[in-house]
């Protein structure tokens, strides 16, 4: 099977850090990372919803998003590699913010080798295709990802488009209240697929802010399923120096 990408190590793993100009503190700790633990790496993995919303590339020229992008793009001109995947609230980021900052745009599912190439590849995504057992989201995640809807949806004006996200987001908000939070997760059968599918790899993902390593078992597999902390106000990554891996979780939040 193809290789979307063939990394160097070590190699950082990051998603939702959900940033936005009203919550400073995951901003702070994003320029901090960026500045401090993400210059020691060879490769940084961006895996989705690294804005609270992403309404286009055109906003690229808002200040915030300025500031975001060339902090990035700074990394990536001090020589780590940086790549990037598309989460459910910036879908909608493209080549054009990829080539800002400086980043490899990754399709979901992606697998990717490291160092040499002769270790096993691990395969990469943002995780909401997995969470399957919801099937209004599903629905909905097919609808903004049709490749018509987008061109649509960029075709109307930049403010058009913030305001729609706006009561987008109030809507979810509201719809997350009533649900479940099993289907929220993933589906253990919709992970089974996959590694199936992509010859039993070590998977990891964000989406769900469950932060855990789960030791799973496919058709006689040994198999690994890695899932990325969310941002609170900490940075919070998954490194791998291609022998293992080290997940900097504050204790109340550790991946058992």
């Amino acid at each position: 099977m193809p290789e979307a990408a063939c990394a160097a190590l070590p190699a950082l793993f990051i998603s939702d850090l959900h940033l936005a100009e009203d919550e400073p503190a995951n901003v702070a700790a994003f320029l901090a990372f960026l500045r401090g633990p993400a210059r020691s790496a060879a490769s940084l993995f961006i895996l989705g919803d690294l804005f609270e919303y992403w309404a286009g590339d055109d906003d690229l020229e808002t200040p915030f998003n300025a500031r975001i992008a060339a902090a990035i793009r700074e990394l990536a001109d001090n020589g780590t590699a940086v790549f990037f995947m598309t989460g459910n609230r910036d879908l909608l980021a493209g080549p054009d913010f990829a080539d800002a900052i400086g980043a490899t745009l990754l399709e979901d599912p992606a697998r990717v080798r490291f160092g040499n190439g002769e270790d096993a590849p691990v395969l990469l995504a943002h995780g909401d295709a997995l969470c399957t057992d919801d099937l209004a989201y599903q629905a909905f995640r097919r609808q903004v990802r049709d490749p018509a809807w987008q061109a649509g949806f960029l075709a109307q004006p930049l403010a058009a488009r913030k305001a729609f996200i706006a009561s987008l987001r109030q809507k979810s908000e509201a719809a997350k209240a009533e649900k479940a939070m099993e289907i929220m997760d993933v589906n253990a059968e919709a992970v089974a697929t996959l590694l199936r599918d992509h010859g039993y790899p070590t998977l990891i993902h964000g989406h769900t802010h469950r932060p855990a390593c789960h030791e799973l078992s496919i058709d006689g597999h040994a198999c690994q399923r890695r899932v990325l902390a969310d941002w609170r106000g900490e940075a919070r990554w998954l490194a791998y120096d291609g022998r293992q891996f080290h997940a900097d979780t504050p204790p109340d939040r550790a991946m058992p």
